[in-house]
């Protein structure tokens, strides 16, 4: 059994924390039992009500997901970086990238390394005299429309267009385990002061009428890299609602997350939270199941 996350030392204060509940469930999928689980807890120090509170509540909750899932059609395969059990590295061919982070649940990973300064600037560069108030695609008809949740700016790239552009998809490709030609063009984004993007999935949603325009183009989005061209003074972070998680913008770095379905129960819920201050840079690529046309 692994070590059971720390615990405020007033018992008034100890918060169920993702953390805990990752813990919790973790244990369970091991096969440790109830009984085992809330002594563990005991012994660390949580009083008995919250860790009753915490295993009841995540144990319903993840039994529930594991229900849902199971009444889905099975996932397709998805991109994933090759990286040992414990490591730390991932070869990305002409950059070692460096892991930060790393969930199951959803399948997430934080990583550093990804861009070089000069690679931001670059995009910055190239990007900014092709910015336009920032579409999403239209579930209606699946062509583009403006949205009040999305108050960035943004282009994108055509695939290959540029000796840059090309460097950065071969890395990605490789980093990701996923074929070069089913990526979309990379997108860059910039957000003003006050500027958002409210949570949303990047699946296309099956049940709309325009979703199998969208998907004749290479299928369903898989996955998603995030890449930060620049650190913002304040806010800005990358939010998951569904797990209470953040990841601040750090310049070069990146955050990345699959979903083998479309279907909420991947926990891929995510949002860009406000700038408070100064701006904020982003480029995005999106995976497809096949190849992207």
């Amino acid at each position: 059994m692994t070590q059971t996350p720390a615990h405020p030392s007033d018992p008034s204060a100890q918060a169920i924390t993702p953390q805990l509940r990752q813990w919790i469930v973790d244990q369970a999928e091991s096969g440790y039992t109830a009984a085992v689980i809330l002594q563990s807890m005991r012994d660390a120090g949580w009083t008995e009500d919250v860790a009753i509170l915490a295993m009841e509540s995540t144990l319903t909750d993840h039994l529930k997901g594991k229900k849902e899932e199971a009444q889905l059609a099975p996932g397709v395969a998805v991109p994933e970086p090759s990286l040992p059990e414990g490591g730390r590295i991932i070869d990305a061919g002409d950059r070692q990238v460096q892991v930060l982070c790393s969930m199951h649940k959803p399948r997430l990973l934080v990583l550093g390394n990804v861009l070089s300064d000069e690679e931001c600037e670059a995009l910055i560069a190239a990007a900014n005299p092709r910015l336009n108030r920032s579409l999403t695609v239209a579930p209606k008809t699946g062509g583009e429309e403006l949205n009040a949740d999305r108050t960035s700016e943004g282009m994108f790239f055509s695939r290959g267009e540029s000796e840059l552009i090309s460097r950065i998809e071969a890395r990605i490709a490789r980093m990701l385990n996923w074929p070069l030609v089913n990526g979309e063009g990379l997108q860059v984004l910039h957000y003003g002061p006050g500027a958002e993007y409210k949570p949303h999935y990047d699946y296309f949603d099956p049940g709309e009428p325009g979703t199998p325009t969208i998907l004749r183009r290479g299928g369903q989005r898989v996955a998603t890299l995030v890449m930060y061209l620049n650190t913002p003074e304040l806010g800005g972070d990358t939010v998951f609602p569904d797990v209470h998680f953040n990841v601040a913008p750090m310049r070069g770095s990146a955050v990345f997350f699959n979903y083998e379905r479309a279907h909420p129960t991947t926990r891929t819920l995510h949002g860009g939270a406000p700038v408070l201050a100064g701006e904020k840079w982003v480029a995005t690529k999106w995976m497809r199941e096949r190849e992207f046309t």
